[in-house]
């Protein structure tokens, strides 16, 4: 059954450099009070760089949260507005150095919904030129490329992670599938 909810009211707890933190209290559809904290985030974009070999670019950096590297397809964090292809190509560039003929939207993924506005979209880059990476200050990576077959058994094996690159692999691999 679908429950609507009523704010009530909203308090920013907490504003840092990437998120917002809320406390909310809802009215819920039976008229009872709930609590509710989430997290405001501008949403992020991922590319599935892939060659003319069907290579698939990945970065490999280190993760804090989990304190661990791990493989990721190129990706980055959207500012507030900003177009999400446009993210997509810069963050292609600055990771990888690449360039490419063809930037075409896979669609988006809410990772985290029961507590995060963050929206991921996805795309497929071919057609790929490479140039120099231009990284952020801070920002670590090594780049592997790694044929799409084999990205895909890492998927379906639980050797990558991160669910953006997870979705975005199965996604561009059933599309070149078709």
């Amino acid at each position: 059954m679908y429950q609507n909810e009523k704010t009530l009211s909203s308090e920013l707890i907490f504003e840092g450099k990437v998120v917002k933190l809320y406390k909310d209290e809802v009215e819920l559809d039976n008229g009872y009070k709930a609590g509710r904290e989430w997290i405001k985030h501008p949403g992020g974009v991922c590319v599935v760089a892939l060659d003319e070999e069907e290579n698939v670019y990945f970065v490999e950096q280190f993760r804090y949260p989990f304190h661990t590297a791990l493989m990721e397809i190129p990706a980055g964090k959207l500012e507030f507005g900003e177009d999400h292809r446009e993210c997509g190509i810069r963050e292609l560039k600055e990771e990888i150095g690449a360039t490419a003929e063809s930037f075409e939207y896979l669609g988006c993924l809410y990772p985290t919904v029961a507590y995060d506005t963050e929206i991921i979209h996805m795309y497929l880059a071919r057609g790929l030129s490479f140039g120099e990476q231009h990284l952020d200050e801070g920002e670590f990576l090594n780049v592997t490329k790694i044929p799409l077959s084999k990205a895909f058994e890492m998927v379906m094996n639980n050797e990558l992670k991160d669910s953006k690159t997870q979705l975005a692999i199965l996604k561009a691999a059933y599309k070149l599938k078709k």
